[in-house]
């Protein structure tokens, strides 16, 4: 049996399809879909233009254009396409979509020649347009001049300008060659979605007067547009830059767009002005990003990128925040000497990256305070991961104010679980009370009731509730299944002793601030020792103190609440919230304790004695840190301590220097409270103080150690 007998049928379907394809003639179309322009067919062209949204336009779409050195069509298209395109009325648009463009195309030699010198502006521009073509000759000019005073060849393109009249249609044209613009003014808009640049683009110095349009183009070699202007919308969303892109010292006065853009290779944005929305997001670098020096006025959208490269923002300026939400950052952030107004900050929300292979790099001690997270849910290995690079860069104080920031977004999340409502507990009329409508409550209620909210997102799944009634209620309600009362007044435990570290010294984090609360807590408790052993009675025999000593003591502890008030309102956060804790620590048991004192009166013997006494045997500056206040009872020890001499215009020193034993265990000379005929109550005050300085000296030695780096005073970390 023959083998072509023993085919397939599959074979011989396939035969039988490609005679058919061979014997059935094809359409024309598809036979050159993309006919050679002649200058014949342009002639036809130019005479007929066709109307495209209430203007003429000159069509030639889906054309190939041979534009190469030696083609016969090339002299011919410059001349013919810039007379029809200069006509002294409405320029009409040039469309090349569709179209295959071989060899170079010189968008110079179609446009307007305009000399540097004169003052005769074309009439077709706008006042915008004429104010910044006349910027442009003057700055032309003086760079001319310059270069004649230093003896450099003047650049040729330095002497005119060129003006571009006609809009320019090129959507999914293919330049097999590159498409020159420098130095020109483009008039008309430009619209280049899916064109593909097979050599690049070259506008530098350009100024584009109307919206441009390069959405989802290619630009398979780089793209130069150093110095340009874009006085109106720019687009290059979902573009392709695949060796790179200059646009070093251009400007973009309204929005700017590369998202979704993949970009390769050198790219070069310093010293860009950026006057609108920058967005960048959801864009994949894949090649190394420079922002040197460039500013952003409006917002910049980072979000959803991917860098594979390092993202360079040194000297950048920021006028709005900057949004990096869930990018994905593979290599190092550059952000040294950034510039970061009050209204201005870094939203990392989501932020992704590496310890082993990237750094962020910033300016010590400012680079800390511009990172901004919402909340710590979903956050908090990303701001552990923040505070270990800098601790690694040795940045103390930026990983300080991360860890910050930290506590405090842990202590609103434990006080909306404290203060909120529980989204899975909660009735419709407390719902309601929260923020919900009526309806919105009870689709809550109903959904819950077949399963439990696990999150507070959850209600954005309950018909009715959209995310603007998420966002208007989500810091007022929280999901728990259970939520006993134990652990409930467990964690308000912890969170008020959390509280207490952020308000009181920011967690650990200003020096200034906890030193300022002992600037103020050591002179009160001076005044009030004073005033229980100084002033014990006004009848029978007074024994109060002279007047002089009191003006005095006021004087010198008023210079110390002045400035401990002072340090604690300038380094404090929250600086009414830290006085009223201050306030309730120094104040009220130390109020009812004298109150109670005065009440009852005091008689017992050693009236004419003071209640404190001094180790007399030397007089040095001591640390004192495991000094009780109270006297021993050793007759050996207590023959070395003698009562304080009342009669000394000095005495008022040993107050503070008592209360500074005390509070900070360090002081001037050993002053305790003597152990006989004391009354009970004065007892409980001073050994409240020393309990407080207790707490103060391992807070104080705690800021040392997180504030210092290398001074392990306290294990924190």
């Amino acid at each position: 049996m023959p083998d072509w007998l023993g085919r397939s049928w599959k074979t011989w379907l396939g035969l039988l399809v490609v005679l058919a394809g061979l014997l059935i003639p094809s359409p024309v179309w598809a036979v050159d879909s993309h006919p050679p322009l002649t200058v014949d067919l342009l002639r036809q062209r130019l005479a007929a233009p066709v109307q495209r949204e209430g203007r003429p336009a000159i069509d030639l779409r889906y054309y190939t254009i041979d534009l190469r050195p030696d083609s016969a069509l090339s002299d011919s298209f410059y001349r013919l396409l810039s007379g029809g395109l200069q006509k002294p009325a409405t320029a009409p648009a040039l469309d090349l979509s569709y179209a295959v463009v071989q060899g170079d195309l010189d968008l110079q030699r179609l446009g307007q020649r305009e000399p540097l010198y004169g003052d005769t502006l074309s009439p077709l521009l706008s006042q915008a347009g004429r104010a910044q073509l006349k910027r442009d000759r003057q700055r032309l000019l003086q760079l001319s001049r310059l270069s004649q005073s230093l003896l450099i060849q003047g650049q040729g393109s330095s002497q005119q300008i060129y003006l571009f009249k006609a809009p320019l249609v090129a959507v999914q044209t293919r330049f097999s060659g590159q498409v020159l613009g420098g130095d020109t003014f483009f008039l008309g808009r430009l619209l280049a979605s899916g064109a593909v640049f097979e050599q690049g683009l070259a506008v530098a110095g350009a100024r584009f007067n109307r919206a441009v349009n390069f959405s989802g183009a290619d630009f398979r070699q780089g793209v130069q547009a150093k110095g340009s202007l874009f006085f109106d919308v720019a687009r290059f969303d979902q573009s392709q830059f695949r060796s790179g892109a200059n646009f070093q010292g251009a400007e973009f006065k309204a929005n700017a767009n590369f998202s979704r853009a993949v970009l390769a290779g050198d790219l070069n944005f310093s010293r860009v002005q950026w006057q609108g929305v920058t967005d960048f997001a959801r864009t994949v670098w894949q090649g190394s990003a420079f922002f040197v020096r460039s500013y952003f006025a409006r917002g910049l959208f980072f979000t959803e990128a991917r860098f594979d490269a390092p993202l360079v923002l040194r000297q950048a300026r920021f006028g709005e925040p900057v949004n990096l939400r869930n990018a994905l950052v593979g290599s190092d952030i550059d952000l040294g000497d950034a510039l970061f107004p009050p209204a201005a900050y870094l939203n990392v929300t989501g932020l992704e990256f590496s310890l082993g292979q990237t750094q962020i790099l910033g300016t010590p001690g400012k680079i800390g305070r511009v990172f901004s997270v919402p909340q710590l849910a979903g956050n908090e290995t990303l701001l552990r991961n923040l505070e270990r690079n800098f601790r690694r860069l040795e940045q103390i104080s930026d990983a300080n104010y991360i860890a910050y920031t930290a506590e405090r977004l842990r202590l609103k999340a434990w006080q909306q679980r404290l203060l909120g409502t529980n989204i899975n507990t909660a009735s419709v009329l407390a719902l309601v009370r929260v923020g919900f409508t009526e309806a919105q409550a009870a689709a809550v209620v109903e959904q819950r009731q077949t399963q439990t909210f696990l999150g507070t997102e959850g209600v954005l799944s309950v018909p009715g509730v959209d995310l603007a009634a998420y966002l208007k209620v989500r810091d007022r309600i929280f999901a728990r299944d259970r939520f006993p009362i134990t652990q409930r007044v467990a964690l308000a435990l912890r969170w008020l002793w959390l509280g207490g570290l952020v308000v009181l010294s920011r967690y650990g984090t200003s020096f200034g601030l906890t030193f300022g609360l002992g600037l103020v807590a050591i002179p009160t408790f001076a005044l009030m020792f004073w005033l229980v052993d100084r002033y014990r009675r006004r009848r029978a025999t007074p024994i109060l103190p002279p007047l002089a000593e009191g003006l005095w003591l006021a004087g010198g502890c008023g210079l110390l609440l002045g400035l401990g008030l002072n340090a604690l309102l300038r380094a404090a956060d929250y600086p009414l919230l830290t006085l009223g804790f201050l306030f309730m620590l120094l104040v009220p048991v130390p109020a009812v304790l004298i109150g109670l004192v005065i009440k009852q009166g005091r008689y017992h013997d050693l009236m004419e004695e003071s209640y404190f006494v001094e180790d007399g045997s030397m007089r040095q500056l001591r640390l004192l840190i495991a000094r009780l206040p109270v006297i021993p009872k050793f007759p050996f020890f207590r023959d070395r301590y003698t009562y304080l001499l009342l009669d000394r215009r000095w005495n008022w020193l040993n107050y503070l220097d008592f209360s500074l034993n005390n509070w900070l265990k360090f002081g001037f000379n050993d002053i305790r409270l003597r152990d006989q005929q004391v009354p009970g109550l004065i007892t409980a005050l001073v050994w409240y103080q020393w309990g407080l300085g207790l707490l103060y000296t391992a807070l104080l030695l705690w800021t040392l150690s997180r504030t210092i780096p290398g001074l392990n005073l306290l294990i924190y970390f």
